[in-house]
């Protein structure tokens, strides 16, 4: 499809309160490249679009001008049926993702049908020099592998990555702090032993003890936890 075309669909959907808003939660992003769609009705756009023939020569087109238009883009690979494709399509955008709030979205259907396969890719997006990209494996991780596909080792994984990024941090403990409300005992000894960055562990505790997961008793020992400066 034709860039302009999917761009005045987007501009039709604008709503100018919500730009304003959007704009000021992602400090990365240009507040010119935001036209301010909800993202309802974006997904509502992507599965419109992804049944369109030639809805590739989008996907092929980036970096995009628009900020909705890759959101657009992370919608229309997450509706693919098709593994490889995904992780092809998936490959070929992350370089491209510039903000956490899209990089975040984005969660493949298809990926909990692949999950042995795809960790494979989680630990190469993970080893990756780019932020986003670090992040986005994380959070793969961190969506797909705390419930019944967990394993103490992808923990460790996690711990290992070492950054200077604030959103590869913030993940970090993101997941730190899932993986507390739901695999505590696996993860509860990486708090204990202070293996995280202080920062980030100080983080992963904060983000703990906000969660309606964790029992009162885990939140007070997490709490005594903390690094003091």
């Amino acid at each position: 499809m034709d860039r302009t075309e999917i761009q005045k669909e987007l501009f039709d959907l604008q709503d100018e309160k919500y730009r304003e808003f959007s704009g000021s939660l992602m400090p990365t992003v240009d507040p010119e490249r935001v036209i301010g769609v909800r993202t309802p009705d974006l997904r509502k756009l992507a599965k419109k679009l992804a049944k369109k023939q030639d809805i590739d020569e989008f996907l092929r087109c980036l970096p995009h001008q628009y900020y909705e238009e890759d959101n657009l883009h992370g919608f229309i690979i997450e509706g693919m049926k098709d593994y490889e494709a995904c992780v092809q399509a998936m490959d070929a955008f992350l370089p491209y993702i510039d903000n956490w709030a899209t990089c975040d979205l984005i969660s493949p259907k298809v990926f909990k049908k692949h999950l042995p396969e795809l960790l494979d890719k989680i630990r190469e997006w993970i080893a990756s020099d780019r932020v986003y990209t670090i992040r986005f494996g994380i959070g793969m991780l961190m969506s797909f592998y705390l419930d019944d596909a967990f394993a103490p080792e992808y923990l460790e994984m996690v711990c290992s990555v070492r950054s200077e990024e604030y959103y590869v941090n913030m993940m970090i403990a993101w997941y730190f702090a899932t993986a507390l409300a739901k695999q505590y005992d696996a993860a509860v000894p990486y708090i204990e032993e202070k293996r995280l960055e202080a920062w980030t562990h100080n983080k992963a505790i904060q983000k703990s003890v906000e969660s309606r997961r964790i029992t009162e008793e885990q939140k007070n020992y997490l709490r005594s936890l903390k690094i003091r400066k």
